[in-house]
C-alpha cells in the first residue's frame, strides 16, 4: 500500500507534514533532516526540488531554493540521495517542485526514479489539472505515484469535485491565493474557506498549507481538516538554529 494512503488510513487528525528545501542549507543534508524528522513524529515530508523561478513560493522557501541551487543541488542528485534515505526512513515521502525541471529530466523517468527511491507522491504547482488528467495520470498510477492537487479559496464547488473524483492520496488545500509564507493567525474568511470545504464532505482527505507557522494558525487549519503543512517557518529555524535537532524542537515548541 502507497504510505500516503495508510498514513490517512491510520491517522485521521492532527497529522502534520513539513516541507523543506532539498539541498538547504547544505548539500548533503537531506538524509539527516529526513531521520530527524521522523526521530522526532513528524508524519510525513515533502522535499522539495529546487528551481530558479518558484513562482507560488514566497522569499524564505525562494531564498533557500536559491541557495540550494547554488550548493549543487539537481533532480539527480535528489534522487540519489533520497535513495540511500529510503532504508531508514518509512514516513511517507512527496517531491514538491516545478514542472520546467522535471520535464527538463523526463515526466516518465521521473515516476520510474520515484518509485525505485521509494517516494509516495508529488505535488507540481504549476501542473494544469486538464494535462494531468490527459497526459501524466496513467504514467503515475502505473508507478502508485500519487499526484497531489492544490486548491484555493477561488478555486470552484465544481473543480474540486473533480480534482477529488480523478485523485487519491490527499488534496492540498493552499489557505490562501498568496505565495508562501509564515502568517500569526488566520482572518474569518480563511476560516470560512475551511469549514466550506469541510462540508463538502469529499472522498479524499484534506491537509492545509501556506501560512502554518504557530499554535493558532496551526489549530485553525486542523479544526476542518485531517492536518497541516508547514514550510517556511521550519526552514527559518534551519537557518537560525544550531542543529537541525534543535529546529524541530523549536517548531514543535511553536505548535504546542
Amino acid at each position: 500500500m502507497n504510505r500516503i494512503t495508510e498514513l490517512f488510513d491510520t491517522k485521521k487528525r492532527g497529522i502534520l507534514s513539513v516541507y523543506f528545501t532539498a539541498g538547504y542549507p547544505r548539500l548533503n543534508d537531506t538524509a539527516s533532516i529526513l531521520k530527524a524528522l521522523e526521530a522526532k513524529g513528524i508524519d510525513m515530508v515533502e522535499v522539495g526540488i529546487p528551481f530558479s523561478d518558484p513562482m507560488a513560493d514566497g522569499p524564505v522557501i525562494q531564498e533557500s531554493s536559491t541557495c540550494a541551487l547554488r550548493n549543487g543541488m539537481s533532480l539527480r542528485l535528489l534522487f540519489e540521495q533520497l535513495k540511500d534515505s529510503r532504508l531508514q526512513v518509512h514516513i511517507p515521502i512527496i517531491l514538491m517542485g516545478y514542472l520546467n525541471p522535471i520535464m527538463q529530466f523526463g515526466f516518465g523517468n521521473f515516476c520510474r526514479q520515484c518509485a525505485e527511491t521509494g517516494i509516495d507522491g508529488v505535488i507540481i504547482p504549476d501542473l494544469p489539472f486538464a494535462d494531468y488528467i490527459e497526459h501524466y495520470k496513467p504514467l503515475a498510477e502505473r508507478y502508485d505515484l500519487k499526484v497531489v492537487m492544490l486548491i484555493t479559496p477561488e478555486t470552484s464547488p465544481e473543480r474540486i469535485r473533480l480534482i477529488d473524483e480523478h485523485t487519491s492520496g490527499f488534496i492540498y488545500m493552499v489557505s490562501s491565493a498568496s505565495i508562501t509564507g509564515a502568517q500569526k493567525s488566520f482572518d474569518d474568511q480563511k476560516q470560512a474557506y475551511f469549514r466550506r470545504i469541510n462540508d463538502m464532505q469529499l472522498r479524499n482527505p484534506r491537509l492545509v498549507g501556506f501560512g502554518i507557522s504557530n499554535k493558532a494558525t496551526y489549530e485553525a487549519a486542523a479544526a476542518y481538516s485531517s492536518g497541516a503543512i508547514i514550510g517556511s517557518r521550519f526552514i527559518q529555524l534551519l537557518t537560525s538554529e544550531g542543529t537541525i535537532g534543535q529546529a524541530i524542537d523549536k517548531l514543535l515548541k511553536e505548535l504546542k
